[in-house]
């Protein structure tokens, strides 16, 4: 609460730092890959087979039904048990996979108007069972994620097809009510799923326990809360595995996963990666390699402008303006996060480079808020009109990062008259109908604003997109900017990229000037991996790194 924290601003950086030896919370990473080349005591390395990947991950992989709702560290499976239309790779283009050729304007397969889309399907991809992957298939999978009574893990894109035609075995096309550019983004992770095992099947439990997929791997076997097997897939229509099985374990304690990796027991050091306090020590292991792997996540601080004193634009400014960020993230993260302006990862062609960077002027940031009227009471708090300057901040009660975070901030904004109480909540509560509701004042939040790979953050920011306000999306600022919503269907309907590039970067432009959010950084992973261990490519298009797992290999 705010009256029992007395700390002084400097001491509670030092604090904070201090708090990250113990932390059990999501890591994070600058984007540069460094080679551990520095002295260091000798590290074991217990060798895997040559012909086996062990990968360590500290979630669990639990849903294996690509097409229901699923989280990052399902995907690390998914992508290897099935095939998607088309990949994407770590430069932003779009690869075939069970497709001839990628759809577009230019070859036809895209009508002149963006409404129509025609598939090619290659003949030779097999599901695991030997069956055909045909265009039958492709065809139940689109209408399963068009179905409302499916419990789809998205319907971005789905719900705007009217219409689909299987035109031969291997071959279909399908209308679409109005173009929607991101949809080519959106099947990059809509894995196709065999019609003749799931079609007319509610029950797909048995499915799950042992899936049937096309892709470069076949289920092995899984031990709940230790670990799954991975075998090649030896009929694999793309280039075949270098490696014969990937082994992937389930090792919830990150200190535990970190020793494993030191040690040489785990290849490859996944989600959630290197805590930032042991990022020093990761770069002196022998015969080991560091990754700071950039995530499509920017953490940022999240305004309700539900709320009158948020609704005023002077004060989300002076908020940002009292904020030390540069300091924090400096101490926080052991130096080795980046701060950002934008929604987008900065890998993002879409991505504005030439937002104005973050100023940290508390004293500018108080005159902002007497010029608005803001004025301080005998306690020290701003008031105008009798609404007083004091708000709650709410995350995750689990993080003990964000909590030390949440203390700093609190600190600066006490400085220039602004109380925040951090009222923090288990994550079941946070994210449930407290979040996507708009019930908090205020949050700490990590999100991903893309869909897919794609800018398109229509879902977050634009006005009919508001649950609290009787809309269906995500835009739990209840933000409204009409030149926002006309930007971003502008851009969505538009296969120009130019085009879409300029639209996505004004829109970048008006969120840094609005400020429904305060843009931190953005997120990185740590990860590690073996030196003689070579194919690993972090690829920010995608929610797992284990995305190109066929080309890994050892040298």
């Amino acid at each position: 609460m705010a009256g029992s924290f007395q700390l002084s601003r400097r001491q509670s950086l030092t604090l904070a730092a201090g708090f990250l030896g113990g932390m059990a919370c999501r890591a994070f990473s600058p984007r540069q890959a460094v080679a551990a080349d520095a002295p260091a005591s000798a590290v074991g390395n217990v060798p895997s087979s040559q012909r086996q990947v062990i990968v360590g991950l500290s979630q669990e992989p639990t849903v294996f039904h690509p097409l229901l709702p699923h989280i990052e560290v399902d995907d690390g499976v998914l992508m290897n048990l099935f095939s998607p239309l088309w990949r994407i790779n770590a430069k932003g283009d779009f690869i075939p996979d069970l497709v001839t050729a990628i759809p577009s304007l230019e070859n036809g397969d895209i009508s002149p108007d963006g409404r129509t889309w025609r598939i090619r399907l290659r003949s030779n991809a097999r599901w695991h069972d030997g069956q055909p992957v045909t265009a039958g298939d492709v065809l139940f999978t689109l209408q399963t994620l068009r179905d409302p009574a499916f419990p789809a893990y998205t319907r971005s894109g789905f719900g705007l097809i009217d219409h689909i035609e299987q035109t031969g075995p291997f071959e279909l096309s399908w209308h679409m009510r109005e173009p929607y550019a991101p949809f080519h983004a959106v099947l990059a992770s809509a894995m196709i799923v065999p019609s003749h095992l799931l079609k007319d099947r509610s029950d797909t439990s048995a499915f799950s326990r042992a899936p049937v997929g096309s892709g470069p791997f076949v289920w092995g076997d899984r031990i709940p809360s230790e670990e799954i097997r991975l075998k090649v897939n030896p009929h694999y229509h793309l280039p075949k595995a270098e490696i014969e099985e990937a082994i992937i374990r389930y090792i919830p304690d990150l200190t535990v996963m970190f020793t494993q990796f030191e040690t040489g027991e785990i290849d490859y050091l996944g989600m959630q990666g290197i805590l930032p306090d042991r990022y020093p020590q990761a770069r002196t292991l022998q015969k080991r390699t560091i990754i700071q792997a950039p995530q499509p996540f920017v953490e940022g601080l999240a305004f309700n402008m539900g709320r009158p004193y948020f609704q005023d634009l002077a004060v989300r400014q002076a908020i940002y303006e009292a904020i030390d960020k540069e300091t924090m993230l400096k101490t926080l993260f052991q130096g080795t996060e980046i701060s950002t302006e934008s929604f987008l990862p900065a890998e993002s062609p879409f991505f504005n480079p030439d937002l104005p960077a973050h100023r940290f002027n508390p004293d500018a940031a108080a005159e902002k808020l007497e010029q608005a009227g803001w004025r301080k009471n005998r306690d020290g708090v701003r008031s105008r009109n009798g609404i007083r300057l004091e708000f709650t901040n709410a995350t995750t009660s689990s993080n003990a990062l964000r909590t030390q975070a949440q203390e700093i901030i609190q600190q600066y904004l006490a400085d220039i008259g602004i109380i925040m109480r951090i009222e923090d909540r288990p994550a079941a509560v946070m994210w449930g109908h407290y979040w996507v509701n708009s019930e908090f004042d205020s949050a700490l939040v990590s999100v991903d604003y893309m869909t897919g790979s794609d800018p398109d953050a229509s879902s977050f920011f634009t006005s009919t997109a508001s649950p609290a306000k009787g809309g269906r999306g995500q835009n739990v600022f209840q933000y409204a900017n009409p030149v926002v919503d006309r930007l971003f269907q502008e851009g969505n309907r538009t296969f120009d990229r130019a085009a879409r590039i300029q639209c996505y970067r004004q829109i970048q432009k008006i969120l840094r000037e609005d400020l429904p959010m305060l843009p931190f950084y953005q997120v990185n992973n740590i990860e590690g991996v073996k030196d003689d261990l070579a194919g690993y490519e972090s690829n920010v298009n995608v929610r797992s790194n284990l995305w190109n797992l066929p080309q890994w290999h050892w040298i």
